[in-house]
């Protein structure tokens, strides 16, 4: 059975739009100086990161991946200084990845419709995407606290799927991380990597995609290339009828 043309590109946010590793250090550390820690390094802060907010908290009050902090006071008392600290400095250091403003706009241009489907919570998701200059490519915006279940859960992407009124099968994924990968995976979309994001400090040569590309720009090159190939084949299809 051929492969249906691609008609929507899912795209997550931090690590694969934006390097927003150097905002989330600093409310990291705002949150833990505040609480009488020592301050965690930026490479250590940006393995953190990808399974949303909470459990950043948890990892950087616990100064590890494993993220075990028990004590719920405070968890609580981290969690509401990192929000403060965040919510002051959202946008700051963030800097948009080389590529992505023109591989966007190359998918633009061909047609395809796109959404940004984030772990991260609305409140820091929409006025980031405004400050970096990103709003105007998503009529869609799925974030961490849209759904149920996040990434690596398939239901934000489904959602984006129900919202731009595309089917899974007519969707491409393109993130950074296992969570991108599984998500898009279970959600029956395609699914591309991007090699210069966080993925939790793993190399994403490991994950299970359809192809890493170096750039959004390689993202679009290949995604017409797929719908070349999928209108070669219907073409095929009808003249052999």
């Amino acid at each position: 059975m051929a492969a249906a043309r691609i008609e929507a590109v899912l795209l997550d946010l931090d690590g694969t739009l934006l390097d927003s590793i150097p905002d989330l250090t600093d409310a990291a550390n705002g949150m833990r100086v505040e609480l009488g820690m020592a301050p965690l390094r930026l490479d250590v802060v940006a393995t953190f990161v990808g399974k949303g907010v909470d459990n950043l908290v948890r990892r950087a009050l616990a100064g590890n991946l494993e993220g075990g902090v028990h004590d719920t006071a405070l968890y609580a008392r981290g969690r509401e200084a990192f929000f403060r600290h965040y919510h002051r400095i959202n946008g700051d250091k963030a800097v948009v990845f080389d590529g992505v403003v023109q591989g966007l706009q190359a998918m633009r241009g061909q047609g395809l419709r796109m959404a940004v489907v984030t772990n991260k919570p609305t409140e820091f998701t929409l006025p980031l995407l405004e400050r970096t200059g990103l709003a105007g490519f998503f009529p869609v915006v799925v974030c961490g606290d849209t759904c149920v279940r996040r990434k690596p859960d398939p239901d934000q992407v489904l959602h984006a799927c129900d919202l731009l009124d595309v089917s899974p099968e007519q969707a491409v994924t393109i993130g950074d991380s296992i969570n991108d990968a599984l998500a898009g995976r279970a959600a029956g979309t395609r699914v591309l990597a991007v090699p210069y994001g966080y993925n939790e400090g793993m190399d994403v040569s490991a994950l299970d995609v359809d192809a890493i590309v170096d750039t959004l720009v390689d993202a679009a090159r290949l995604i017409a290339e797929w719908n070349g190939e999928a209108s070669s084949t219907t073409a095929a299809t009808v003249s052999a009828n």
